[in-house]
């Protein structure tokens, strides 16, 4: 979990996060995101990084839409123009939900987003994109359940004071973090949206224990900077190579699709 900035992480993370990413996600609500997309229109994906997003969709099979990338992070547009040169790729401030890119816009996105930003900032966009009649799909929002197997007694402690550590201000204001995709459903339902809401946990098993030592060493730090006094051993014993070769993890996270009614 290596983040550059506020809202900004290092691009190696973002590969190796993205196959566990496109396995997560709920696949039938991404294909009712895709199904709102209308002819002509544009998906705009925010904090779209490196374009994991849009690869989501074309591995699902609906890679014929237009993607319109919103960073703040010129570094990772880059890469993602490479990846995808059709797609327009803008950096700007993402916490300037008032002059967000909405043009032709038929479809907002936004993927392990959420979780960084404050209630103010999610509650804003909620409103832009309903004066504007746009649906929203937020993806991988982490819910604050996490679990291993086998399991160890600190994880319960460890797992409190990560939850915690994700609730700081990132720049705009104190994170809703595991709050974040319940809080989403709820604000959009006050406004008139109807809103379809899935899990898609990160499942990390032996096939993935680059992944998951990153994922574990992220957490005791987290843990640890919020005061756990067991965390960092807590990642020692269960960063270990045998440990984590042998160990499942569970990591929560939540899909939803807000369509207005």
């Amino acid at each position: 979990m290596k983040q550059t900035s506020e809202t900004s992480f290092e691009p190696d993370w973002l590969n190796l996060r993205e196959p566990a990413d496109h396995r997560a996600r709920d696949p039938k609500l991404l294909a009712s995101a895709a199904s709102c997309v209308q002819d002509g229109s544009i998906v705009l994906d925010l904090g779209s990084g490196t374009g994991s997003t849009a690869r989501a969709f074309v591995q699902a099979g609906f890679g014929k839409m237009r993607w319109r990338f919103f960073d703040n992070d010129a570094t990772l547009l880059r890469i993602a123009s490479d990846r995808h040169p059709e797609a327009e790729c803008v950096v700007g401030n993402l916490g300037d939900v008032k002059n967000l890119p909405l043009g032709d816009v038929g479809l907002i996105t936004a993927s392990a987003l959420f979780d960084l930003m404050p209630e103010s900032w999610i509650n804003a966009l909620i409103l832009r994109a309903a004066e504007a009649g746009i649906p929203i799909y937020t993806a991988l929002n982490y819910d604050g359940q996490m679990s291993w197997t086998p399991n160890d007694e600190r994880d319960c402690v460890v797992t409190r004071a990560f939850n915690w550590h994700q609730t700081n201000d990132k720049g705009l204001g104190p994170a809703l973090g595991p709050l974040s995709g319940s809080r989403f459903a709820e604000l959009s339902e006050i406004v008139g949206y109807t809103v379809a809401s899935a899990q898609s946990p990160w499942r990390l098993g032996p096939q993935e224990t680059q992944l998951h030592d990153a994922v574990l060493d992220g957490i005791a730090q987290a843990a640890h900077e919020a005061g756990e006094k067991h965390a960092l051993d807590w990642g020692i014993d269960r960063r270990g190579a045998v440990a984590v070769a042998e160990t499942l993890g569970t990591i929560g996270h939540t899909d939803h699709l807000s369509v207005p009614r």
